[in-house]
């Protein structure tokens, strides 16, 4: 399904590449054409709105929004476990399911980032790819409310993610997610007091540290650059997302 592909690619960090890739995007989508007339005109109008937008600016946005606020995370266990313990067990389960379907991770992201989790689902069969992308509906619709609450067009993405996925959205967890806090990016205090966790390292010998104190920071260590500085690009893997989500404390 190309049109995952093409998600993934907008939901990563603007790019020269990626602006460039504009008309090709939009190609993709028009010709493969599984978005509801709706969500691929708000698509489009994201493609065209990365494309034309001064690239700083667009990178300071992207950073603003997924990176420096926390409830806008695009790393989907942030949303589904917090920090329990469950996360750690679920970053290696969802590696092992990466590699049992032969799909290559980077070391520059965790396993759960949404641009991976697509492009993983994007080399699947149809229908395993849209029961994939359905798994974390709940977040992939709390997500877009939040965007939309913003005005920001990158809500549109979240919109054809929902639509793609129809499935029913479990109205406990999607509660849950609409009662935790959504502090605005310009409010310090309280994105400092949401990151403020000791950092931790994942990957072998990290079980030990898969307690209350340490995971979340690991969802930070791919952050992006500063705009202007280093662009590296996002390729890898996405993951089957489990729907019993433990509370975030």
């Amino acid at each position: 399904m190309k049109t995952l592909k093409v998600l993934s690619a907008l939901l990563t960090y603007p790019t020269p590449e990626l602006q460039a890739a504009a008309r090709e995007l939009t190609a993709v989508l028009r010709s493969e054409a599984i978005l509801p007339r709706s969500q691929l005109q708000g698509v489009i109008e994201l493609v065209d709105d990365i494309a034309q937008r001064d690239l700083l600016d667009a990178q300071e946005r992207y950073v603003l929004l997924f990176d420096r606020t926390r409830s806008l995370s695009l790393h989907l266990f942030e949303h589904v476990h917090g920090e329990s313990r469950d996360r750690g067990q679920a970053m290696v389960d969802l590696m092992g399911v990466y590699a049992d379907a032969g799909y290559e991770t980077t070391a520059s992201e965790l396993p759960d980032f949404l641009p991976m989790f697509l492009e993983f689902a994007a080399t699947r069969p149809a229908a395993e790819a849209l029961e994939l992308v359905g798994q974390p509906g709940h977040v992939l619709a709390a997500l877009r409310e939040r965007l939309a609450k913003r005005g920001s067009p990158y809500e549109a993405a979240f919109a054809a993610l929902v639509a793609l996925a129809k499935v029913k959205l479990d109205s406990a967890q999607l509660a849950a997610l609409r009662a935790e806090p959504d502090p605005e990016p310009d409010d310090l205090e309280a994105l400092d007091a949401a990151w403020e966790e000791e950092e931790v390292t994942f990957g072998p010998g990290a079980a030990a540290q898969c307690g209350v104190d340490g995971l979340a920071a690991k969802i930070r260590q791919g952050r992006r650059p500063a705009p202007g500085l280093e662009n590296a690009h996002r390729k890898g893997p996405a993951t089957v997302i489990s729907t019993s989500a433990t509370p975030r404390t």
